[in-house]
């Protein structure tokens, strides 16, 4: 398996190549040549295959010969060596809990693959391999605990003061050793621009072999397919589900559409946003415009011009026809989202952390949209799935006003309280970063 960029410019290269450099020499992110196939077998005979088999399966033809299977399968067993429970809160609504990682959130998966990969990679290697990371929440976290101790790997994260909860930013500032965190007075959008601008810029890399761990990368990005196959694996109704996924940076559910292509049965998938509604309002009028993010209760989902959607648009070869047919989003507000997580807890006793109570709601929204259809007819009622992408004692403040109960803090992040929090403090200045990372000892 190759990949190429899609600004079309720079030849294309490798899975390890792709998963060390990161972002093509001409600023294009990496996409592979081919999409799999999976066989029609696999799919039928999943409720048989472990967690471990189908996490292999799925990403063996994405690495090809860049690792040997049995590294590959030891990378895959480390990776998932945790639950991903399919949890009914309704009769027709399941949550895919995607929060029994080390750092409560679902971006453990593409964290710990991405930073095992790159530990291989490294293995013969003399000169360090700098991983640079924007985080609008949950990112920072996972990639802190994924590279901590990785030898050969040092991580800088840049993450927006005061814009991330209390457990994120202790999980990203506390860890120390290889570890750096930057807080940056500014945006996720800052961060994010920094570390483009980092990427592009000829001193930094003359000095340092830059890489990123955002879901830009393809490392980061693909395995995220196997919650999906995890999620078909536990379903029990004879349709395929409807998914709903709280989006931000549109990696995770471009890997999801990515696992439909392959094979896997979808029936639509939803993305979910907050006020931040680039794609929506793409989908709406044909118009793609970035616009800066705006701070919302579900703040991992802060982003004005989330780098992934370009996959996507390429998954369905820039046809907006076909994606529409796959894909809607919607944009719901704070409000709405504080009113949802109230409602289900009330009637459910279920507890939604702020994305997930963003996805509930655009999943129940388009099956009340949908269910019309399907009053006077012999077909099933829809059934869906919506993504809980972090555990809700990430977001104390809010989850605990809303359903006036305690959240107990589990036994994996009660140790963080303990540490002090060490950052350095930054404008958001390109040219600030820059003489930092220049200063240092590459």
């Amino acid at each position: 398996m190759n990949y190429y960029s899609l600004n079309k410019i720079s030849p294309s290269v490798t899975f390890e190549e792709a998963a060390v450099k990161g972002q093509a020499p001409d600023k294009g992110l990496y996409f592979p040549e081919s999409i799999p196939t999976l066989s029609k077998d696999f799919i039928a005979n999943i409720k048989a295959c472990s967690k471990e088999e189908i996490g292999f399966t799925v990403m063996k033809p994405f690495v090809g010969e860049s690792i040997p299977d049995d590294v590959l399968q030891h990378i895959v067993n480390e990776t998932i060596n945790f639950n991903f429970p399919l949890v009914k809160v309704s009769d027709n609504i399941y949550s895919l809990e995607l929060f029994h990682g080390p750092t409560l959130a679902f971006k453990d998966v593409g964290a710990r693959f991405m930073s095992r990969c790159l530990g291989y990679f490294n293995r013969n290697k003399n000169q360090k391999t700098t991983v640079l990371v924007a985080t609008s929440g949950d990112t920072g976290g996972a990639v802190a605990n994924g590279f901590l101790g990785v030898e050969g790997v040092d991580v800088i994260i840049l993450y927006p003061s005061k814009k991330v909860s209390p457990v994120q930013e202790l999980q990203l500032t506390t860890l120390g050793e290889n570890i750096t965190a930057i807080e940056i007075e500014g945006s996720f959008d800052d961060c994010q621009r920094i570390v483009k601008q980092a990427f592009a810029d000829a001193d930094l890399n003359n000095k340092y072999s830059l890489t990123s761990a955002n879901s830009i990368n393809v490392a980061r990005w693909l395995p995220q397919q196997l919650y999906y196959f995890y999620a078909y694996q536990q379903w029990q109704h004879e349709e395929p589900p409807i998914i709903s996924v709280p989006s931000g940076n549109f990696g995770n559910i471009c890997a999801g559409i990515l696992a439909h292509i392959s094979g896997l049965p979808v029936k639509h998938f939803i993305a979910a946003c907050n006020a931040n509604d680039v794609v929506p309002e793409f989908l709406k009028t044909g118009n793609y415009q970035p616009k800066p993010s705006v701070a919302t209760i579900s703040n991992a989902m802060d982003v004005g011009n989330p780098s992934n959607f370009i996959r996507i648009l390429e998954l369905f070869h820039q046809n907006t026809g076909d994606l529409k047919l796959q894909l809607s989003s919607t944009s719901i507000d704070d409000i709405t989202t504080e009113e949802t997580i109230k409602d289900v807890f009330e009637k459910y006793n279920y507890v939604l952390d702020p994305h997930g109570a963003v996805a509930y709601y655009a999943l129940e929204e388009y099956m009340e949209w949908n269910n019309n259809e399907f009053e006077n007819s012999a077909l099933p009622k829809p059934a869906g799935i919506f993504l809980e992408t972090a555990h809700p004692v990430k977001f104390p403040e809010i989850v605990e006003a809303v359903t006036k109960q305690k959240i107990e803090v589990p036994e994996s992040v009660e140790y963080l309280f303990d540490r002090e929090k060490q950052s350095i403090n930054m404008q958001p200045s390109f040219a600030e970063f820059k003489e930092w990372m220049m200063s240092k000892n590459a």
